[in-house]
């Protein structure tokens, strides 16, 4: 009987020294979850009567038990990299069969969808507009490769401050050509809807009126709006147009686009002592932009970005969680798969219920803890070799029987 109990040892060692050797090798893989080996007595019931003593039967193993706490943080200059911090997984689908990982090493293949190194792509929510996704399925995520259309500009705000000082021009007959015949001006870059560039502009005429001035706007050398008033109160501030709005006369671009249609808004003109300043200038259209990269928040909103200087969301990456995550089936290549034990897949959104924030240019590291792991070798081979002991001190036992004459 000895042998087989000190056999069941040497086998249960051996199993402890291949689950310390497997988090080992793999203490540099992203997302790799350590696992731990645990024993169980083997006792034969029914053997002895009640109230008696028995040694046992030996040892097996009973679980590999894998250990899903966090690992550290390894930063990266790549943007579809990511990191879980906190519980959740990454949802992967390869031909319809899903899988889930917390490594986070994604890249694009040749039809744009974001993929791992094994080809399963990425889930995420697709975007419905408004800034609202559908969070009824997940769908494969894939990055637009097209530009990004062009917008035709409909408001452009000025905030600037016209001197309360000025005196109306010498030359009273306004000309765009004789700085003599007005104050100031400015411009700002508009677009048509095919995205081609125009600049509007803005001439600004002191009246004789008190706190009153005239504006007057072209777009490539083209009158818009003639002899336009902007009354200013006593305190400075704006008192007509209402609202600071100024409608402009429709304009033909001549490129094939449809006409321009836009107002100025001067709600935050202002008629100060000093000079004459632009403190603000900004429009509304933009033209046509090419992609330049694209970036995932911490909620998991992708988005592409445009050297137009515009965003576009492609979709808020799906993420999953289990009852018992330790139930869930190892399928290699840091996946895994749901079983009756894990429970079914619980589908969400990063930073809401129990998952975590994801981090972008970041990979997760292996949680495996090397010193630890080599200690755990070094008490496995002691315990293999007190067991091949054992087996050896039996058969000397059983040798001292067999040479009694």
């Amino acid at each position: 009987m000895p042998f087989a109990i000190a056999l069941s040892g040497l086998n249960a060692a051996s199993s402890d020294l291949e689950v310390t050797a497997n988090n080992v090798a793999n203490v540099n893989t992203h997302g790799f979850k350590k696992s731990r080996a645990q024993f169980s007595e083997v006792f034969a019931i029914g053997t002895q009567s009640v109230g008696s003593s028995a040694s046992g039967s030996g040892v097996r193993l009973s679980a590999v038990a894998q250990q899903f706490t966090q690992g550290n943080i390894d930063f990266t200059d790549n943007a579809l990299d990511l990191a879980i911090g906190g519980e959740g997984f990454f949802v992967l689908s390869e031909n319809g069969a899903r899988s889930y990982s917390r490594a986070g090493a994604f890249g694009v293949d040749n039809q744009g969808y974001v993929v791992n190194a094994e080809g399963a792509r990425l889930q995420a929510y697709p975007f419905a507009g408004n800034g609202l996704f559908n969070t009824g399925t997940p769908q494969d995520l894939q990055l637009v490769t097209g530009a990004s259309p062009p917008e035709a500009t409909t408001s452009a705000s000025f905030g600037i401050n016209l001197p309360a000082n000025a005196v109306p021009p010498s030359n009273p007959t306004f000309d765009p050509t004789d700085p003599s015949s007005f104050n100031h001006t400015t411009s700002v870059t508009v677009y048509d809807s095919l995205g081609a560039a125009h600049t509007a502009t803005v001439y600004f005429v002191k009246d004789a009126a008190v706190n009153t001035w005239n504006t007057q706007v072209e777009i490539e050398g083209n009158p818009v709006a003639g002899a336009t008033p902007i009354v200013f109160a006593a305190d400075g501030t704006l008192q007509s147009p209402a609202g600071g709005l100024m409608p402009l006369a429709s304009y033909n671009p001549g490129t094939g686009a449809a006409n321009i249609d836009m107002s100025l808004n001067f709600n935050s003109a202002t008629q100060f002592g000093g000079n004459f300043g632009v403190n603000s200038l900004s429009q509304d259209g933009f033209t046509t932009g090419r992609l330049t990269g694209v970036s995932v928040d911490p909620e998991g909103i992708v988005f592409a970005r445009f050297t137009n200087g515009q965003s576009t969301s492609l979709g808020k990456l799906a993420l999953a969680n289990f009852v018992n995550p330790q139930g869930l089936q190892q399928l290699g290549d840091t996946t895994w798969g749901e079983s009756f034990q894990s429970g079914d897949a619980l589908l969400g959104e990063a930073g809401t219920a129990s998952f975590g924030n994801l981090q972008s240019g970041a990979l997760e590291a292996s949680n495996v803890d090397l010193t630890a792991q080599l200690v755990q070798m070094i008490t496995a081979q002691r315990n293999f070799q007190a067991n091949a002991q054992m087996i050896s001190t039996a058969d000397t036992v059983t040798q001292t029987v067999i040479n009694i004459r």
